[in-house]
Formats: C-alpha cells, structure tokens, sequence
C-alpha cells in the first residue's frame, strides 16, 4: 500500500481542497507548519514521513488560468529523491503539458478529455507512463464514458478521485472502488488502483489495503493529524508483511 500525500496549487499557494469547489479553496491551514508556501508545504510532509511519491494538482493549469511550472521545478530540484505525479490539466497532446522528467509523470483526467482520439493520442505520446484519474462527481463519472467503463485503455496506474469527497473526512466509496477492482480483474495485466478522496483516517486506509488497493492520495487528513507519523509507520510495516 503505498500512500502519496498531495498538494493543490493555485495562484502560487497550496490550498485547501474539499468537495472539488475550486472556486471556494483557500490557502491550507496546517497542523504540520504554518505556512501555505509550497516548499514550505512540502518540508512539512517529508518531515512526518519519508514519502517517495508527491501528488500535485496544478489548479491554475487544470482551470486554464495559468500555471506553476517553476513552482514545481524548484519542488522537483530541492528533493531529487521525489517522485512527481503531475495533473496539469492536460487536454490534448502538447509539449508543455507533456512536460516529463524521469523525476515527473503526468497525470490525465477524464474530466478533461473531450474524446477517446485525444485520450489515445496523449497515450501514446506519453507512451503509456501517465497515470489516469478517473474522475466523479457525486452522481457521475467524470469526461467520456470509455474511460471508465473500458479498462484496455488504462495504464499502469489508475486513480479513482473522487472530486466530491476531497477534503471531507467523509470515507472513501467503497462501492465504487469495488466497481473499478471488478473491470480490472478483465485486464490481462491489471493496473494498480488507487484512491482518493474523503479517507479520513488510519483504518481507512488499512480498509482499502484489505481490498487489495495499490495506494491512497491523501492530504486533509495528514495535514489535520488524524494521520500521525506512527500511523503511516504501522500501515508501511503492514504492507511490508503482507507482500511476504
């Protein structure tokens, strides 16, 4: 199980993201420092937990407002160690969107595809080391229904986000995730899954490990402490034990 803490960027601050109200977020209030800074952010979480992986959701790009390439370039340089899985909103192939390092790996959203040509088109240009986010809301999937009903186009990696649990503490959608576990079982090779949105604490996670799930996003619920260094120590020697 291994679980990638994440951070949202808008208008050069980490915020607060919670039922996908982008509108609404504001900058993050931590009980790990004091500070919305990303960097500052950052430190904060690798200093609870020697994390490999860190999420981030570039907000402004997702919402065609700009973007924070530097901010995240200066992320990737100061912890080299890093692995950046990297939502920027990508649409249709382009270069910079594309933007890859062996440091960094796009994530595509099916909220933001209009059609499967672009989905196979961002696919293959990626050749095939994205991570797809499969999106919902609270009564929908998220961009065109291939994504999500077909698994021969998933890669690798698959998230299930649901955008309408972020940040609530509400529990994960079991029912959902079992949906995904039952399409990939048809995958010659099944994708690893991943969850994201409303864990709220410790046993969730244990929770979804039992269900066989590869990993879980997480942020609201380290950055309040109901996810402790201890916790995340358990959960690492548990999965530790459970692949031998």
């Amino acid at each position: 199980m291994q679980i990638i803490p994440v951070i949202d960027l808008m208008q050069g601050q980490v915020v607060h993201a919670k039922f996908g109200l982008r509108s609404q977020y504001q900058p993050i209030q931590s009980r790990l420092c004091d500070s919305s800074a990303p960097l500052a952010v950052v430190a904060s979480l690798l200093k609870l937990y020697p994390f490999q992986t860190l999420y981030i959701a570039d907000l402004d790009a997702i919402m065609g407002m700009g973007d924070h390439h530097e901010i995240i370039e200066k992320i990737t340089k100061a912890y080299p160690q890093l692995m950046v899985w990297l939502d920027s909103g990508i649409r249709q192939v382009n270069a910079r969107a594309l933007y890859q390092s062996k440091q960094t790996r796009p994530v595509i959203g099916s909220e933001n595809i209009a059609n499967l040509q672009d989905y196979r088109a961002i696919s293959y240009a990626c050749e095939s080391q994205h991570i797809l986010s499969l999106d919902y809301s609270a009564t929908s999937r998220l961009g065109i229904q291939d994504l999500h009903e077909t698994p021969r186009y998933w890669p690798d990696d698959v998230i299930c986000m649901s955008l309408n649990a972020v940040g609530s503490g509400q529990g994960v959608d079991v029912a959902r995730l079992n949906t995904l576990i039952h399409l990939n079982k048809l995958r010659k090779n099944p994708s690893r899954i991943y969850a994201a949105g409303g864990v709220k604490d410790a046993s969730d996670i244990a929770s979804l490990a039992d269900l066989g799930i590869s990993g879980v996003l997480v942020a609201s619920a380290l950055h309040n402490q109901h996810i402790s260094a201890q916790d995340l120590m358990r959960l690492n020697e548990a999965s530790i034990a459970n692949q031998q």
